[in-house]
């Protein structure tokens, strides 16, 4: 059975149980707070569990896509090293929001994995909670009592908290579980050790392959448990692990899951798949695989690699996957992104997104590997710095401090660091890295801890965004709670008719404020006559983001009385500069599709009262004119004053007819709102001007780019762009002054070309001085045997030395002319070798000797090359090394 029958199966099981089936969310979370990714097959039903949404249906099925590198559920370390661990995986789900419960989920998974998929009942155990007295949590008998039903007693294993009780974080809903654990040993095996002894212990055939989850519970912030209004099932089971059982494999990676992308790296590497554990070959193989898959969905998802959250534990995967691959499968050259096409083989027809964006996968897959082996090569050199100055030491332990450096500053592999040490019969001082990496993970958790009570209900009332159609509305508080982190003490409210636009879609939170009704002199029917300048009462919104379908906006402190009546009002003057500014991102991005083609997609977002930055997939920098004529496109439909067409609720079926672009990596419902400025229609939650007249003036600052394939344009509009024409204003009559002219052209160009005369007059007396120097430097070369050296130490600039080696090399016969220069702080390294003795020295070889002393690089030819470095303090030594050597 192969894996798309596999999952195909599931699916249709679950559909003949009436549940719907829903596609995978996206791998990448982008309105969820507490999480990077999706980590497991419930974080896109976790509205349903809390209660703030309904599910279209009672009962829904899927497979979604998870991926685990951070935090409480971290494999990344485990990759590669077992057979069983991914960063990237599948989990198969099937999911009751207040209908069925223990027993057609425990009927069910029995059904499922003995009738349809075959599994011998004789090989399966399953797990039950088995109480805890601590929590006042009774032993799950009726988990119990329905598995006996099934399975034979001996066979239901009584599991501790830890195994058997999920929960969904720190607090949120929880409950005990059941687990579904698979012997695949052979029969010899089994004979030796019964499959009892070895559930829940590693072992890499007795595994887990489903989790019946039985949400009961909800865990409050202070750490007590509360029943839960309804009772859900959650379930989750590993696809991999099961194409692994069903396909009568030891590892998931012998299953055509894997093998298929195994048998790519074979054919690209030229190294053979053993399956070997310890092998380190096989490890790399095991690593590339597995990550190549978690890159790539990450990327089609819409994240890209980056220095910062998750675009920065994607750079990680895919870094770890290329020094993998570099180390121990001798890939010095990009190949990761060839995987990419083989991959969309696969997992195109289940998953369009890869299908859909493969190209674009690929490009930034290949640009990052050019980027990290240029990180390698430019890491040795640090390395072998590091190395000759503990040799010169006479030590034999590499400084832990400079190997993390290398490691967390410039991204050099910290096991490659060891394997070059012991090359060179050093080890690394392992304490000195471990004490380093402490301080730096005590940083990150110091940075990023945050305290987080239970909410307060103060009432009950419907919590509304009413910010698309006012900027201020009468409301109450009908929750809060206190949060402290690293800035100090805060307070998150929801009001029950929020005008303040949460952040999302690249728009920027709102800000404002909140009057209490009991503020002196308040007038609730006339609140703009109030002045709120300076008064106590008078409360700071300082942001305002959306946490689990809840509009939640930050202040620094609780109003006296917190169950009044308060009048909300956002600060209008930047919300009117950032909805102008998120309008115009929807023109240009059709400008864009018009000049460049219709393979340009947004790929991200800022949108600001100060500018707004708008990233596009396109394959090369965009040329002056094509930028002109976009600024005029855009600037031609905010002239035209179109008026918004705002559909606030249309089925996202007939949007996508009426040809709304949506973006990748967005997880709709069925339900959307279509933003419409005359053929521009996008889908959009964001705020915008009822008009493009209301836009002002577009004007594109800068075009850049932020990866392969990815464009940025950053750009102003509104009240920045006419700051900028005025500032121009300013400057261009300040020249006028300056030049005493009107004509700012002809002055400039009359000055250029003084310029050009004036620098022609120096480089020749710069000539001639170094024809000078020459003459003098004859008569200072030391002989020996026949051969003549000069070492000069000089503060000359590179052109000058470069014409003074040039001449001795061709004016002195057998002779090596070593220049060390430390013109404009900067140190430089000149070798010439003389034609007569360039096949004795090599200048190149000994450019690369000396630039080790002042912390450099460089290279060239047998007759002459260069160095820079940055160790100003290293030329005394360069010097003395030269006449060394």
């Amino acid at each position: 059975m192969t894996s798309q029958q596999i999952r195909q199966q599931f699916l249709d099981f679950f559909k003949s149980k009436e549940h719907l089936i829903v596609p995978s969310a996206p791998i990448v979370l982008k309105d969820d707070p507490t999480l990077m990714f999706s980590n497991s097959g419930m974080t896109q039903f976790k509205d349903y569990f809390l209660g703030y949404k309904t599910p279209k249906s009672p009962r829904i099925s899927d497979t979604q896509k998870c991926l685990r590198v951070s935090g409480k559920h971290n494999d990344l370390d485990d990759v590669g090293r077992d057979t069983y661990h991914h960063t990237m995986f599948e989990m198969l789900g099937n999911w009751s929001f207040g209908d069925y419960f223990k027993k057609e989920a425990i009927g069910w998974a029995w059904e499922l994995l003995t009738e349809v998929y075959g599994i011998p009942k004789e090989n399966i155990y399953v797990t039950i909670f088995e109480g805890d007295a601590s929590e006042n949590l009774e032993r799950d008998q009726e988990a119990y009592n329905f598995w006996k039903e099934h399975i034979d007693e001996s066979r239901i294993i009584n599991g501790n908290k830890k195994d058997n009780f999920w929960e969904m974080g720190d607090s949120g809903p929880c409950g005990p579980c059941s687990e579904i654990h698979v012997d695949l040993r052979t029969a010899e095996e089994k004979a030796q050790i019964s499959g009892l002894d070895l559930v829940n212990n590693d072992h890499p055939q007795v595994v887990e392959i489903w989790n019946l989850v039985f949400m009961e519970f909800n865990r409050k912030a202070d750490g007590s448990l509360e029943r839960l209004p309804a009772k859900h099932v959650d379930t989750g089971m590993g696809f991999e692990r099961l194409c692994m059982a069903l396909q009568g494999k030891s590892s998931n990676y012998d299953t055509d899951v894997f093998t298929p992308l195994i048998a790519k790296v074979e054919a690209l590497s030229g190294k053979k798949y053993t399956g070997i554990l310890e092998d380190e070959k096989d490890i790399a193989i095991r690593v590339v695989v597995d990550h190549i898959r978690a890159v790539s969905f990450a990327i089609a998802d819409g994240q890209l690699p980056s220095n910062g959250g998750a675009g920065y534990v994607i750079r990680r995967i895919l870094r770890r996957a290329i020094s993998y691959s570099y180390r121990f499968l001798g890939m010095k050259e990009p190949f990761l992104y060839q995987l990419v096409e083989v991959l969309n083989n696969q997992m195109g027809g289940f998953f369009p997104e890869i299908m859909k964006q493969r190209t674009l996968v690929s490009e930034v897959i290949k640009e990052e590997e050019n980027s990290f082996l240029r990180t390698i090569e430019t890491g040795l050199v640090r390395l072998d710095n590091i190395i000759n100055e503990t040799l010169k030491k006479g030590e034999k332990n590499l400084p832990g401090e400079q190997v993390f450096e290398l490691y967390d500053t410039f991204g050099f592999p910290a096991d490659l660091s060891r394997i070059i040490a012991e090359e060179k019969q050093l080890t690394v001082d392992e304490q000195g890295f471990e004490a380093e990496m402490a301080k730096q993970k005590q940083r990150s958790k110091k940075d990023s801890a945050a305290k987080v009570y239970d909410w307060v209900v103060l009432e009950e009332r419907p919590e509304t965004f009413v910010g698309y159609d006012q900027l201020a509305a009468e409301t109450y508080i009908t929750r809060y709670r206190k949060i402290e982190n690293k800035d100090g003490e805060f307070y998150q409210i929801v009001l029950s008719q929020s005008p303040f636009y949460p952040e999302g879609g690249g728009q920027i939170g709102d800000t404002g404020v909140l009057i209490p009704s009991y503020a002196p002199h308040f007038d609730i029917s006339q609140p703009d006559m109030y002045n709120i300048k300076d008064n106590p009462d008078v409360i700071q919104v300082l942001d305002t983001k959306k946490e689990n379908n809840l509009i939640v906006s930050l202040i620094n402190e609780l109003p006296k009385d917190a169950g009044a009546i308060f009048y909300a009002k956002v600060e209008a003057k930047n919300r009117r500069n950032t909805q102008a500014n998120h309008s115009v991102t929807h023109l240009l991005h059709e400008a864009l599709r018009e000049v460049l083609g219709t393979h340009v997609e947004q790929k991200g977002s800022f949108v600001g009262p100060e500018y707004l930055r708008f990233d596009f997939s396109h394959f090369s920098k965009m040329t002056e004119q094509e930028l002109a004529l976009v600024e005029e496109k855009v600037n031609t439909k905010i002239k035209e004053n179109i008026l918004l067409e705002e559909h606030r609720s249309i089925p996202i079926a007939e949007a996508m007819e009426r040809g709304a672009l949506a973006l990748f990596g967005e997880k709709y419902g069925d339900s959307v709102r279509m933003i419409q400025f005359g053929t521009s229609r996008e889908l959009c939650g964001g705020t915008h001007v009822k008009s493009t007249g209301e836009i002002g003036h577009f004007k594109i600052i800068s075009e850049s780019s932020t990866a392969a394939g990815i464009r940025r344009i950053e750009a102003i509009s509104g009240d920045q762009s006419a700051e900028y024409f005025k500032n121009l204003e300013t400057q261009l009559a300040e020249l006028s002054r300056v030049l005493k002219s009107k004509d700012l052209a002809k002055s400039v160009e009359k000055l250029m070309s003084e310029n050009a005369a004036l620098k022609a007059e120096v480089e020749s007396l710069k000539k001639e001085k170094a024809q000078s120097e020459t003459a003098n430097w004859k008569n200072d070369f030391t002989e020996q045997n026949g051969k003549k050296l000069l070492v000069k130490k000089v503060s000359l600039e590179a052109g000058s030395v470069k014409d003074i080696v040039f001449q001795l090399k061709k004016e002195v016969p057998n002779s090596i002319t070593v220049i060390i220069s430390d013109a404009g702080e900067k140190p430089m390294i000149t070798v010439g070798v003389s034609p007569d003795l360039e096949g004795q020295y090599h200048a190149g070889n000994i450019v690369k000797e000396l630039a080790k002393e002042i912390q450099g690089g460089g290279g060239g030819n047998p007759g002459f090359a260069t160095a820079g470095g940055k160790n100003l303090a290293g030329i005394d030594q360069a010097v003395a090394r030269a006449m060394e050597m």
